[in-house]
């Protein structure tokens, strides 16, 4: 079996505060995902940031980043639209118009930590309205049990593809702990040939990416989801984090998909989905 390996350098909240490694301005960024490449992802999960390290959906930003990246590996490009909790959804959703080969989509509003992660119904649609004309894989991230049921009604109301790509998010305050029984649950309810992958924040992210390994899942690696390769031990960049996930998976009996075999599994199977 082969499994896809996405990196997430960046995210929408840590800073070089809490980990002086974290990719930030599009050169760090580019050159995060360049190392993670080479050590084995094939998508790359973008968030974009300001000079001053905050998070936004400026085009001209967005350009640069993918501009530089694309100069150096042919990794496929996954913009995060869901981009900051106080960025507006009317300036996250024109991230789409960069054209990337995936976008994420998030179906609902939650609180999120200490915030308001703002997903209106109607313009959750409309945004997958527009993926879907430009051809643009939705990633779709879950958070909650409900976030499921949402995704399976934009489907139906032919706003997805059939076959589903999805990212159970677990850890995050205000969405599902990130524990083994909430990973299997969401695994279990998932429409049949669904891709999918967990997203552990923090402490639980070595296990549960493991375990969601060993259940036939792909995997996400990056500073984005944990800034400690190990307790009280500060990873030096994605980069290991991505190594190590490259071993889990190895050591499970999964080849690594390389960027070919990725678009074959999450792009070209969705081509004529729609």
């Amino acid at each position: 079996m082969s499994i896809v390996l996405t990196v997430a350098p960046t995210g929408p909240i840590a800073t070089k505060s809490d980990n002086p490694n974290l990719a930030t301005t599009p050169e760090e960024i580019a050159d995060a995902v360049v190392a993670a490449y080479e050590a084995g992802a094939s998508v790359a999960h973008i968030h974009l940031r300001d000079e001053d390290e905050r998070p936004t959906a400026d085009l001209s930003i967005g350009r640069r980043v993918i501009g530089l990246v694309s100069d150096r590996c042919p990794i496929l490009i996954q913009l995060s639209t869901g981009a900051g909790l106080d960025v507006p959804f009317e300036q996250r959703e024109k991230l789409v118009e960069l054209k990337p080969a995936m976008a994420t989509l998030n179906p609902c509003s939650m609180s999120f930590g200490g915030g308001e992660f703002l997903n209106p119904p109607n313009k959750v649609r409309r945004l997958a309205a527009r993926m879907r004309d430009l051809g643009i894989l939705p990633e779709l991230e879950i958070y909650d049990t409900g976030h499921l049921e949402a995704c399976l009604r934009l489907r139906d109301e032919g706003l997805l593809p059939e076959k589903l790509q999805f990212s159970i998010v677990l850890g995050v305050q205000g969405g599902m702990a990130a524990t083994a029984d909430n990973l299997i649950h969401m695994v279990n309810r998932l429409p049949d040939k669904s891709i999918w992958q967990v997203i552990a924040i923090g402490r639980a992210n070595a296990s549960l990416t493991a375990i969601g390994l060993a259940l036939g899942g792909n995997a996400r690696a990056g500073l984005e989801d944990t800034l400690y390769l190990r307790r009280n031990e500060l990873s030096p960049g994605s980069t290991p984090l991505v190594e190590r996930a490259v071993r889990v998976a190895t050591e499970l009996g999964h080849e690594i998909a390389d960027v070919a075999e990725t678009r074959r599994i999450l792009l070209q199977s969705n081509a004529k989905a729609f």
